[in-house]
């Protein structure tokens, strides 16, 4: 099996463009229903991640993609980790886990103070993943996504 490497999105990549959208949108598909900001953000990840001052991450082994994350400026030196999917065939092997060591990773290197997400509370292993890389559930939050029950946030 060869090596796991985690990339930064080549917007000219259109095979890297399409497992973004494709892993991402499977993943919240699955346990949720896709949203309208879901499908812009998918579409268009150069305009709502990388012309922001964000990132898009892939975790690619050969020519596979494995996950994805993707990191938002949310102001104040805060960033959102917006999209984090694992694809189907790779979930249960830690893609989950590396992808977000690496969005970590790459929130320090933009200046984050604090990584900030949302997600739902029927993911528990989701919720547990989260609280292993080091988020804390934070109260009284408003969310754009009505599948979101649970916000977790890390300050460095």
């Amino acid at each position: 099996m060869s090596k796991i490497e985690i990339i930064n999105l080549d917007p000219q990549n259109e095979a890297q463009k399409l497992a973004f959208k494709q892993i991402n949108y499977e993943w919240i598909n699955k346990y949720f229903k896709v949203e309208k900001g879901d499908l812009d953000s998918l579409e268009n990840p150069e305009k709502y991640f990388l012309a922001t001052g964000g990132a898009v991450l892939l975790a690619q082994r050969g020519d596979e993609y494995l996950g994805t994350s993707a990191l938002k400026p949310m102001g104040n030196d805060a960033y959102e980790l917006c999209k984090m999917g694992v694809s189907e065939l790779a979930r249960g092997f830690g893609i989950g886990y590396l992808i977000g060591e690496a969005a970590i990773k790459k929130a320090k290197e933009l200046g984050a103070k604090k990584l900030y997400l949302e997600t739902n509370s029927s993911l528990t292993p989701a919720l547990t993943l989260y609280a292993k890389l080091g988020f804390t559930r934070i109260e009284n939050f408003k969310s754009p996504y009505q599948r979101a029950d649970v916000a977790m946030e890390m300050w460095f």
